[in-house]
This record gives C-alpha cells, structure tokens and sequence, in this order.
C-alpha cells in the first residue's frame, strides 16, 4: 500500500521537471492522476510514462491564468475519477530576467498572471471540492526566491514566489476547518528544463553561480521536490499546514 492508495491528484505544469517527477511520484504511491500543462506533447508522455509503470492518468490541457480552463481541469478530474483528494499547484514561469527599472509591464503582468494569480485560480476550484468531499490537501510551488530577496534582476518572479507564500498561508488559515491542508514548497536550485533555460540565457554571472552550486552539491533534483510534495500531501503530514518548505539542500545556510 501506497501513501497516497486511493487517493486522487491534480498536478499543473506536469509536462516536465518538478511536475512530471511528482505526478510519477503520486502514482507510485497509489493515487491516480490528472496531469494539466499547456504542453500537450508533454503533459501525455507524462501520462504515458505513469500508465507504462501501471499507474492511472490523464491529460488535460489548461493554462491556469485562464479561469475556464482551471474550472475544466478540475470538472474533468472529478468527473473521470469521483474526487480530488489532493492537488500540487505547480506550474509557473521565470519570465524575463531584468531589474525592476527596466522589467516591462508585459513581463510583470505575464509571470504574475501564470505563477500568482494561476496559483489562486486552481485554489478556487480545487477547495470547493474538497469541501464537499470533508477535506484533503494541497501545495504550491512557491521557491528559495520566495523566502528571500532573490536574484536581483527577477522583480516579478521573486514577487509572485512570495505572494504563493502569502496565498498558501491565508488559505490554510480559512480552510482548516474544513479539513483542508495547504502548504507550499520552495525549492532551490534544481535540474529542469526552467533552469537550464534560464542559465542559458543569464550572465557570466548566473552560469558561475549555477556552476559553483553544482560544485557544491547545491543543485537538486526534481525527485527531491516530488518526494516532499507527495509526503505533505499524505496523512504522516496530517498536523501540517499553513507552511513554506525550503528544499534546498542547504544553499541558504551554506551562505
């Protein structure tokens, strides 16, 4: 028996990296699971991948800063599996890497609309399930940037990573009552495709600072961020709620 046996799950951005690792790692532990991204090529070889290792999973296409694709995602889950039991709200941009006098209004409504406010669209139609239901759990994908002041030159991103932080913490103090948990993640440097992108196109100075990470042993792996997700979503983590998990190993402490 899974942790999560007979359990239902929602994963967003589930195409790739942190996503496509925890919803994996959510039907390792029994669940059966929606995979939504605005990837479609993605979000099925997910799905292909759970179904391969005998596992239960669908695609739904649905970029989360748009209200009617959220509402779909979570009508179809409910309707193809009964319930929704838990729910990882992952997905999210980097945007453009500029300091805040040359961010342009473009990129700071863009990063906010997917990352902030597609975090609070999937809480407005997740919760009311699982209040239905008499509960569950949920966690969003905030980051080591939502903690902290950030890289410099990522104004909307380290705005909108610790808005998660503030959402998450509003909505497990209304929702406890209702049996329903909501905590956050916060992951440090860790091996997706939204890293390597960004290192891509960053400075000298941010491959030198991945490059040292490396060396360090301070960059993860998503598997690192699923394994915590699918915990906090399990009953060992039943008094937890309301709280940013920073999965880092170490960066911080080691500055």
């Amino acid at each position: 028996m899974g942790m999560l046996e007979g359990k239902v799950a929602i994963v967003t951005g589930g195409a790739s990296g942190i996503g496509r690792a925890t919803a994996l790692a959510f039907s390792n532990e029994g669940a059966k699971v929606a995979v939504a991204d605005v990837n479609d090529e993605g979000g099925e070889e997910t799905v292909e991948m759970i179904r391969n290792s005998g596992g239960s999973a669908f695609f739904v296409h649905a970029d989360v800063s748009k209200s009617a694709e959220v509402e779909k995602m979570v009508d179809k889950t409910v309707e193809t599996y009964g319930r929704l039991d838990c729910a990882f709200n992952n997905a999210g941009i980097a945007g453009e890497w500029a300091p805040i006098t040359e961010c342009t209004e473009e990129n700071w409504d863009r990063v906010n609309r997917v990352n902030l406010k597609g975090v609070w669209l999937c809480m407005k139609y997740e919760i009311p399930v699982m209040i239905k239901q008499g509960g569950g759990a949920i966690v969003n994908t905030s980051s080591i940037h939502g903690l902290m002041a950030g890289q410099p030159p990522t104004p909307a991103y380290v705005a909108s990573k610790h808005g998660i932080i503030g959402i998450t913490r509003n909505a497990a103090k209304v929702y406890r009552r209702a049996g329903i948990r909501v905590n956050a993640v916060c992951p440090g440097t860790i091996r997706t495709p939204m890293v390597y992108r960004a290192v891509e196109r960053g400075s000298e100075a941010l491959v030198k600072m991945v490059e040292t990470l490396e060396e360090d042993g301070l960059v993860g792996d998503p598997e690192d961020i699923a394994n915590a997700v699918v915990w906090l979503c399990s009953e060992y983590a039943s008094f937890i709620t309301g709280q940013s998990l920073l999965i880092d190993g170490g960066s911080l402490v080691s500055k």
